[in-house]
């Protein structure tokens, strides 16, 4: 008995399998075939709007546009460039040996010819002064010797060998003193000293630098300028200088030289020549704003920079004429802010496009809204 009632429950529990199995099949292939419709209806609806999209033709663009007009504009520059000395000079020593005097410090004011640094001299000064006897005693022979030969006392070889020795002398008694002159280092141009490299004690040696000094009561605005703009100006217009350190002070100056040749930038130098101020001193190195004020003023022919297609070396703009926008090309001056300078391509009156032309082509029909 018990034997049939394990039978029976092994058959059941068989047939539930079985019927499990069947129902996990139909509810996958039923999920499959739902997703397989869904992913053939999305491709259907994007192939739809391709279709619809490519068959789809617009009569007209709807854009806006402004005026071709010429405009007053002021042709003012301004560059920043660096403030230099007007002289800055690298003193060297023409003389060797040991120092034993400093005249100068770092900030002192020196007018040209002051002595700055001595160095021992006392040998070239032993070798001056016997040079200078030798030479005052040749130059008195030879006068005597020129007494004596318009007396016909000496003979002319006589009197051409006193010449030559009186000659010579002169030329080691020039020597001599250069030599104990150079002992004494000096300043060629008046201003203040900037930087001292020796001090009592220290060996100099020939064509060493010793010192360096620059003249800031006049400065010079070094600045490099494009070509388009250095044409504009000349030698002796006026400028004006500004800087952070002066915030509202206008430092008032000219050009003083325009090179004729550009760097490989396409840069021309200019320099520009300022008065330093008491109540303002300037400092060579500081950075300075060059406001280059030009004495002419005109107008141009202005086009908004938005109305630009592609870039400025390769200008272009759609004109509107008869409800149609015509690609023009252009060629492009300068830039003022928002404004782009049109040197050929357009005329004043014309209309163009300054929104919506990333949708046009050439001989498109457009709509105007504004």
């Amino acid at each position: 008995m018990n034997w049939r009632r394990h039978n029976l429950k092994n058959q059941l529990a068989n047939k539930l399998k079985r019927w499990m199995k069947v129902k996990k099949t139909k509810y996958i292939s039923i999920t499959v075939i739902v997703f397989g419709v869904i992913i053939a209806i999305l491709f259907y609806n994007k192939a739809k709007m391709k279709a619809d999209t490519a068959n789809l033709k617009f009569d007209s663009y709807p854009v806006t546009i402004a005026k071709v007009e010429k405009k007053q504009i002021s042709r003012d520059l301004q560059l920043v460039g660096t403030i230099e000395a007007n002289n800055d000079v690298q003193i060297v020593a023409e003389a060797q040996g040991r120092v034993v005097k400093v005249n100068a410090q770092v900030g002192d004011y020196k007018t040209a010819g002051s002595v700055l640094i001595e160095i021992d001299g006392e040998l070239k000064l032993a070798a001056m002064k016997a040079a200078q006897v030798n030479y005052e005693k040749s130059k008195k022979d030879y006068e005597r010797f020129q007494a004596l030969y318009k007396g016909n006392s000496v003979t002319d070889s006589q009197l051409e060998a006193a010449k030559l020795a009186y000659q010579s002398a002169e030329a080691q008694y020039i020597t001599a003193k250069r030599q104990y002159e150079d002992t004494k280092v000096t300043t060629p141009i008046s201003g203040v000293v900037t930087s001292r490299l020796v001090d009592i004690g220290d060996y100099v040696k020939m064509n060493s630098p010793v010192a360096n000094v620059v003249d800031i009561s006049k400065l010079k605005v070094n600045v490099n300028v494009s070509e388009s703009d250095v044409f504009r100006m000349k030698v002796g217009d006026k400028v004006e200088v500004t800087t952070e350190i002066y915030p509202g002070v206008v430092f008032t100056g000219k050009i003083a030289t325009i090179s004729d040749k550009g760097d490989e930038a396409h840069t021309y130098p200019v320099e520009v020549d300022i008065l330093n101020s008491k109540q303002h001193p300037l400092k060579a190195g500081m950075f300075g704003k060059v406001n280059f004020v030009s004495s002419t003023k005109g107008e141009s022919l202005l086009i908004p920079r938005e109305a630009l297609i592609g870039s400025v070396k390769d200008p272009k703009v759609f004109v509107v004429d008869s409800s149609k926008a015509k690609l023009v090309n252009l060629t492009i001056g300068n830039t003022y802010d928002n404004y782009l300078e049109v040197l050929s391509g357009l005329k004043v009156g014309q209309t163009i496009v300054v929104n919506g032309q990333n949708n046009l082509e050439d001989n498109s029909r457009v709509t105007v809204i504004n």
